[in-house]
């Protein structure tokens, strides 16, 4: 069947409409934009590798939208034209939600404006939307934004962009956790296992002593995974923490 003929029918397996599609989760770090690395940009060369070949697959599940999930200083959606600026990071780089709006529009935070930097690097582009999460956020709010994720289209794809801990060692950003290679390895398992429970089960206090921004993201794509129903194979592409934070990237599709 053909990717329009999906998009016309849905997928039997499932009742008709699926919402989400497939997911791709990357992490935000500024330097991953060669112009903000400059000479160092050579030391994230796997990691920009690995998140072109999460983005790649996430196109190729033919989705009708995508959205970005990521965090923000409110809970809630990003309405278009919207544009993220990397002059803070020393680069006069602006990076648009949608190209070639005439207008800058809202501003996006660090975390979208780096998924759409990543998804302007493919040729592909279906539409583009973006919901922000508090790193605060409570169940609830997590809950009705899944919920918003899902009915954004009738093949949703998802790009969620989220660090793990900043607290690997003595010169990470919160200096040095014990509890933080052990949160990340727990994190790094249930991404590439797609485990559901496992993240909507990461304590939010625990998550935020450690400065891991990916969870309030995290918890949004497994909720709507859950609300999507069907199965799900994880793969996880890049496991790090080069700079005292962890990165990770993985792809996810419906089995």
């Amino acid at each position: 069947m053909t990717g329009s003929a999906r998009r016309r029918t849905g997928d039997s397996r499932y009742g008709g409409r699926v919402p989400l599609v497939a997911a791709a989760v990357c992490p935000h770090p500024p330097l991953l934009v060669p112009e903000v690395a400059g000479s160092a940009a050579p030391e994230l060369d796997g990691l920009r590798a690995a998140c072109d070949t999460a983005v790649r697959r996430l196109l190729a599940a033919d989705p009708d939208i995508v959205v970005l999930v990521g965090t923000g200083p409110v809970t809630g959606p990003i309405r278009t034209p919207a544009t993220g600026s990397l002059q803070p990071w020393g680069v006069d780089l602006d990076v648009p939600l949608v190209p070639d709006l005439p207008d800058r529009g809202a501003v996006l935070p660090l975390s979208l404006t780096i998924g759409a930097w990543l998804l302007a690097r493919h040729d592909t582009r279906p539409p583009v939307t973006a919901v922000q999460v508090a790193a605060d956020a409570g169940p609830a709010e997590l809950a009705a934004l899944a919920d918003e994720v899902g009915a954004a289209g009738d093949r949703v794809a998802s790009l969620v962009l989220g660090d793990g801990s900043a607290c690997r060692g003595e010169k990470a950003p919160g200096y040095d956790d014990a509890r933080a290679l052990p949160y990340d390895q727990s994190v790094a398992a249930a991404l590439a296992d797609a485990d559901l429970d496992a993240l909507l089960g990461l304590d939010p206090v625990v998550s935020t002593e450690l400065k891991a921004a990916g969870r309030a993201p995290w918890q949004v794509l497994a909720g709507a995974a859950r609300a999507a129903g069907g199965g799900w194979r994880g793969e996880l592409l890049h496991d790090s923490a080069p700079y005292g934070v962890a990165y990770f990237v993985a792809s996810w599709e419906r089995v």
